[in-house]
């Protein structure tokens, strides 16, 4: 006699089927974080009415947390090709290596240096990636200055050519330039989630006979953007959160890795009646090799007379 073939309850179907579509959407999701999502670079453009009235627009290119690795040549490719873009000035802010990467960071940068810019540095472009428990980040900002040893990344050989081909680097400083006609003061800070942020006596100062101010800052933390504030910016730039990096669909992001809230992960949002760009960024830590929801940005930003 055959013995009979054992068949799952019927009540238990319903579950079964369930919980397959749910390892299925899990894998579909895990696909896409990681092999596709991160590939799909885009331009997020944005207009702010700032200028005096008859002064020509000024496109400024934010680019922020590069994060490259040697291997990722088609985010090389895309970034050097953001010259089409015509930007008028570029506003760096941080975060450009993903490891012992100058030669690769700077060939990818070497067509937007030939355009007035201004930078920031991040953590990432003075401590090489290590593995951090991901889940960590879910519940506070990952590890700041007391999580790091000596700095072990060519920084100085980046900020030498960085300047030597005309950006003006703005961690604790302030600059001038004139852009299209139009005078702009900057003033920046460092980078507040490794305690960089070491404004002096007198705070950041923007030039009074400026006809625009803008402030720069790596990590968007308050005590970055307040002093800022203070000083009379009337916009300001800053990257580090990677718009949240994995973005729940229609809720938005779990943190955003400083103490803004997480509404506030990316985009032009409103801090203290300034505008506040925050660029979601370009890369990853390679310990943290997905994006979900939040695909690597640049933004394209349109200062316009009103």
């Amino acid at each position: 006699m055959t013995a009979a073939r054992p068949s799952s309850h019927p009540a238990l179907r319903p579950a079964l089927t369930a919980a397959g579509g749910l390892a299925a959407a899990g894998a579909a999701a895990g696909v896409w974080g990681a092999g596709i999502e991160p590939h799909l670079f885009t331009v997020r453009r944005f207009e702010l009415p700032l200028l005096p009235a008859g002064h020509r627009d000024i496109r400024v290119l934010h680019v922020s947390d590069l994060h490259l690795a040697a291997w990722q040549r088609h985010k090389m490719a895309w970034v050097a090709r953001l010259r089409r873009l015509e930007p008028d000035f570029i506003v760096n802010t941080g975060d450009n290596f993903g490891g012992q990467t100058l030669p690769q960071v700077l060939r990818t940068f070497d067509g937007l240096l030939d355009v007035p810019g201004a930078f920031v540095l991040g953590s990432n472009d003075y401590y090489g990636p290590r593995f951090k428990n991901p889940l960590r980040y879910l519940t506070k900002p990952s590890e700041g200055s007391s999580g790091h040893g000596r700095p072990n990344l060519p920084t100085a050989q980046l900020v030498a050519v960085f300047e030597d081909r005309g950006w003006a680097r703005l961690d604790n400083r302030s600059a001038r330039v004139s852009i299209n006609g139009t005078r702009i003061s900057l003033a920046g800070l460092g980078d507040a989630h490794i305690g960089l942020d070491r404004p002096g006596p007198a705070g950041p100062e923007f030039d009074p006979a400026a006809e625009l101010r803008l402030g720069v800052t790596h990590a968007p933390y308050t005590r970055a953007l307040d002093p800022l504030v203070d000083a009379g910016a009337q916009a300001l730039f800053a990257g580090h959160t990677h718009g949240g990096q994995i973005r729940i669909p229609f809720w938005g992001a779990p943190v955003t890795n400083c103490d803004l809230p997480r509404d506030q992960a990316r985009g032009l949002v409103d801090y203290r009646g300034v505008p506040l760009e925050i660029s979601a960024g370009l890369g990853f830590s390679v310990f943290a090799p997905v994006r979900f929801a939040s695909p690597p940005e640049v933004s394209l930003v349109t200062l316009t007379a009103p």
